[in-house]
């Protein structure tokens, strides 16, 4: 630069103070005493006045032609080129018998020739992401725990329901015998009661479990030993329907269709003050005329056996001949699309 700055006519304090600013800026613009028309000297191949890509190209050429292998000259390009204009420098390379043309850009190097300050760019927005459920810690039961074991028969298969509970917070584990040990039956129960044992212990409802595997009907399936569940459409049905009526309380289990039969017996006579769904009704007062009683009293006999009705509906499983939704007949269940019956003489 002090070679070029004397040509120039520059004195050498002139040619001093230009250097001084080069090296504290690293660049020529506002040097002191330096003229505009000579900022093109001292162009580089990256910076505020940087020479076009597209010179590196054209004087490469005009050495080619007295080299026999390619040039190790990589082409400067600036951050803000398109794939187009990279394109069009590639074929203009070829056009004028370039070898072999690499190029790079700014602040994708490690090491540059010249160090120039980074362009600060704005911050991206950050794509908003879906807000994710917080994810509960396993609570885990103590090694030694309460447990229910409950024998049990659907159809031919026999087999039992061992629910582990935490002391005083509900089940948190199950264990299910089902056939012998060593078939693929016995197997997959095993599989199962893990995959449900683990979902109790991070904090899955009970009830959740009971409304997805109620009603699914697969064999084995029909008339089962337990009195408070006559008839189950598979093993699923039966398991879940008797963990809701051990674990889940009248309110959850009616939202369900899920009744005991205490429970289907005073929604059904209701006596005592009670209708179908639990709810508790005034007596007439004595005021009240005979006329008005004899009115209001089957009305309401009317609604608590709609009622009733309603939730036994609900409550219907599915037929195990067709697959239809059964319907309530007497004290059991009728498919009226093949005619088999739930057990029912």
């Amino acid at each position: 630069v002090p070679r070029a700055l004397r040509r120039l006519g520059y004195t050498d304090e002139q040619g001093r103070e230009i250097v001084d600013y080069i090296s504290e800026r690293n660049t020529v613009v506002d040097a002191p005493h330096l003229r505009p028309e000579h900022h093109p000297v001292f162009d580089t191949s990256m910076g505020d006045l940087a020479i076009h890509y597209m010179g590196h190209v054209r004087m490469m050429a005009a050495v080619q032609p007295f080299i026999s292998g390619a040039i190790s000259k990589t082409v400067n390009m600036p951050e803000d080129v398109t794939v187009e204009e990279v394109e069009n420098m590639f074929v203009e390379g070829w056009r004028l018998g370039l070898k072999a043309v690499a190029i790079y850009r700014n602040n994708c190097k490690v090491a540059q020739p010249l160090s120039a300050e980074k362009k600060t760019r704005a911050a991206e927005p950050v794509e908003e992401r879906p807000a994710q459920l917080p994810w509960s810690s396993k609570k885990r039961l103590p090694p030694i725990r309460p447990a229910r074991t409950i024998s049990f028969r659907v159809g031919d298969a026999e087999g039992y329901i061992t629910a582990g509970e935490y002391p005083d917070d509900g089940i948190g584990e199950i264990f299910l015998k089902v056939s012998k040990q060593g078939s693929t039956l016995a197997g997959m129960m095993d599989a199962f009661s893990i995959a449900v044992s683990v979902g109790l212990q991070y904090g899955v409802p009970l009830e959740d479990y009971v409304s997805k595997f109620i009603n699914l009907r697969f064999e084995p399936s029909g008339i089962t030993s337990d009195p408070e569940v006559r008839f189950a459409s598979s093993l699923m049905d039966y398991i879940f329907r008797r963990l809701a009526l051990e674990y889940l309380p009248p309110e959850k289990r009616e939202a369900l269709g899920i009744k005991s039969i205490a429970e289907r017996k005073e929604a059904n006579g209701n006596g005592n003050g009670a209708t179908a769904n639990g709810a508790s009704y005034a007596p007439a007062s004595e005021g009240a005329t005979a006329e008005s009683r004899a009115t209001d009293e089957p009305r309401l006999i009317q609604v608590e056996r709609r009622e009733s009705a309603e939730t036994r509906v609900v409550d219907a499983p599915f037929c195990y001949s067709c697959g239809g939704r059964m319907q309530p007949s007497g004290s059991c269940y009728v498919c009226t699309s093949c005619g088999a019956t739930s057990g029912c003489s």
